[in-house]
């Protein structure tokens, strides 16, 4: 079973230096429709203005996953952890028991368009942490990457919970698979351009959640950026 979420049904709003897009029900946005999909609690599509972003603010018991599509973020966080977080990086912030993070669009001219990813943690309490990699690429083209899993698989950064997320660049025509194992789940984004997910259409912006699928077939109709969620 396939249920294919609208970019055009999303809630969000634009605050001048902030425009953004919500997935799921988010701050003064509610959709009991909409909550989340099993772990995965929040996509956001931001478009961050020149020489702005997010004052230090805190987060508590969440997987958060920035992912960058143009543009640069810059970040820091009271573990003292200060990054640029470039396209093709993956980056995971276990907020656990709490930290206090900015994130900031550096530049003077460009703006910085991204994915806010949050995750429900497998248990309260972490101990807070901050992972980055970069993933070029050619390991994305035509396939599924592996970016982020809970045990670091194939060098992907590591998340506390029981959830994989891949990353494929497909052109027009160009197809690749994922199977989902015993009674897994999926969530299916498209961060750019527009593809077929098994046979159905969708585009940029358009989300798809899937239960009671053994294959997932993808296939680029524009050039186009993914996000695979598999979860259990």
């Amino acid at each position: 079973m396939i249920t294919i979420r609208r970019s055009s049904e999303r809630g969000g709003g634009d605050h001048g230096w902030l425009k953004t897009r919500h997935t799921f029900s988010f701050n003064d946005y509610w959709d009991d429709k909409w909550m989340g999909f099993r772990s995965l609690r929040v996509i956001n599509e931001d478009f961050v203005g020149p020489n702005s972003g997010f004052p230090t603010h805190p987060h508590r018991d969440m997987e958060i996953i920035t992912y960058i599509l143009s543009g640069e973020l810059e970040h820091k966080d009271s573990l003292g952890t200060g990054s640029v977080i470039r396209p093709g990086d993956g980056q995971r912030m276990t907020a656990g028991r709490g930290i206090r993070h900015s994130e900031a669009n550096p530049s003077a001219t460009e703006t910085a368009h991204l994915l806010q990813i949050w995750i429900t943690p497998e248990k309260q309490g972490l101990e807070p942490s901050y992972e980055q990699k970069s993933f070029p690429e050619a390991e994305k083209r035509g396939k599924f990457r592996l970016i982020a899993s809970k045990d670091g698989a194939d060098g992907s950064v590591k998340i506390n919970q029981d959830a994989k997320l891949f990353v494929s660049l497909l052109a027009p025509g160009e197809e690749t698979t994922h199977s989902l194992e015993g009674k897994r789940h999926a969530w299916l984004q498209v961060a750019k351009g527009e593809v077929e997910l098994n046979g159905q259409k969708l585009a940029q912006g358009d989300g798809a959640a899937v239960s009671e699928e053994q294959k997932l077939i993808v296939k680029g109709a524009k050039d186009a950026e993914v996000l695979l969620f598999d979860l259990a």
